[in-house]
């Protein structure tokens, strides 16, 4: 069990985490903020306090965005009491069926193909694409779904539209080779970004090992509490990537969520389990968000200042993920300044208010109040194009902008990028 009682002592109590925090901005109760969780946590862990109906509710409201980690003058570790937590509520109280089932379909990659192709075939009939392909709403009333905006169901994954081995048709390449970990939201439901990740790799004369057998990273399993399904994922990926690691240069991830959970999260999640330690340390290191290896690793931003730039205004929204864990946003900002003008909103780094399964079920108008703010500051900015390297985040985004009635595109930094090199190549 995680040690919440040192956590809670060497909590000084400043409150330097509340004004950041992504629960307590939309509640006001301190119940519901850093300090709070991390008090209750230690009474729980003193016995002093019951894992009740109550404290599920509690412990369950947090978003995850990790702003008070970054804020801490002790970085105490809320994100992972929380997480540790929900492992404990999942025992008690049960995990609902419907997210079950999605977990299931996560360690089952052939029925998740099939599922999906059903939902691509079925969903004209009980939905229609809104402005850009933004993803779709429903045309009757629908339980549970009412005005939101949901993604779209594609009948071939990413990882079904291509073969195992792409070479690159750039005449002059180099012979380097790289590996795609494309996540599930690339892979069923925004695969022109995992296409677009393919059009840059060629255009750099880099081929692509596309690693088919890849399972999900786990990351909505271990936000749930579902540390089962997370451990058979993780091992099954170690296992897969373990076999070709040494042929590849690096393992490319379009999305923030799947690459902060490889590369930070499941170090934790494996610490009591050594035979697994060595297999994470040698494949993880060559893991890297797509961004940050082709800004550092290519010559791409070359390529890029040597087109024309692009009549449009971008503005940049950072994922919790991508910048507060693992550091990363100037890199994208960096290769989309090259062709488009950034305009930057008011607060990038707020958190867009996805906060996984749960808070998009059970929770949802916490989401729908964060994603709100969020919409505000994107329309505010005067940009014509949101950009972020998520798709959760794009998933928020397009039903917050929906609802609130923002007319602002939603496009990943890899599909401005490519975007770019096709209309130079074709103009």
């Amino acid at each position: 069990m995680f040690d919440f009682k040192s956590v809670a002592d060497a909590c000084v109590k400043c409150g330097k985490c509340i004004p950041d925090c992504t629960i307590y901005k939309i509640s006001g109760d301190e119940v519901h903020s850093p300090r709070g969780f991390i008090e209750l946590l230690g009474a729980y862990q003193k016995g002093q306090l019951e894992l009740d109906k109550q404290m599920k509710n509690v412990f369950e409201s947090c978003f995850l965005c990790t702003h008070c980690v970054n804020v801490c003058p002790s970085s105490l570790p809320t994100d992972e009491i929380i997480e540790e937590v929900r492992a404990d509520i999942a025992k008690t109280f049960g995990i609902a069926w419907y997210k079950r089932l999605f977990f299931y379909l996560l360690k089952h990659r052939n029925m998740m193909n099939f599922f999906s192709a059903c939902g691509a075939l079925l969903s004209p009939l009980l939905f229609k694409e809104i402005r850009g392909g933004g993803g779709l709403v429903p045309r009757f009333p629908l339980p549970f779904i009412a005005k939101r905006v949901i993604p779209k169901s594609y009948h071939k994954s990413f990882l079904e539209k291509y073969p195992e081995e792409i070479l690159s048709s750039n005449s002059k390449k180099t012979a380097r080779r790289v590996a795609i970990f494309i996540g599930c939201l690339s892979n069923y439901n925004y695969v022109s970004v995992g296409d677009s990740l393919l059009s840059i790799l060629d255009t750099l004369g880099i081929d692509v090992f596309l690693a088919k057998s890849q399972q999900c990273c786990g990351a909505p399993a271990y936000f749930t509490g579902d540390k089962e399904t997370v451990f058979k994922l993780i091992e099954k990926n170690l296992i897969y990537f373990e076999s070709f690691i040494d042929s590849v240069e690096a393992v490319l991830i379009p999305e923030a969520t799947c690459a902060a959970m490889i590369l930070h999260d499941w170090q934790r999640i494996i610490k009591d389990k050594p035979e697994l330690q060595e297999k994470m340390q040698k494949i993880t290191a060559k893991f890297t968000m797509a961004s940050q290896w082709l800004y550092a690793h290519t010559h791409l931003h070359a390529i890029l200042a040597s087109k024309k730039k692009q009549d449009k205004i971008i503005t940049y929204h950072d994922p919790c993920h991508a910048r507060k864990v693992l550091k990363i946003f100037q890199e994208p900002r960096f290769l989309i300044q090259q062709n488009y003008s950034i305009q930057e909103m008011s607060d990038p780094n707020s958190c867009c208010g996805f906060g996984g399964i749960t808070m998009q079920t059970e929770k949802y108008e916490y989401a729908h109040k964060v994603g709100e703010n969020k919409a505000l500051m994107i329309k505010e900015s005067g940009a014509e194009i949101v950009s972020a390297e998520c798709n959760a985040c794009r998933m928020q985004l397009n039903n917050a902008m929906h609802q609130s009635g923002v007319k602002v595109l939603f496009v990943h930094p890899l599909e401005l990028i490519a975007d770019a090199i096709k209309d130079n190549e074709h103009g």
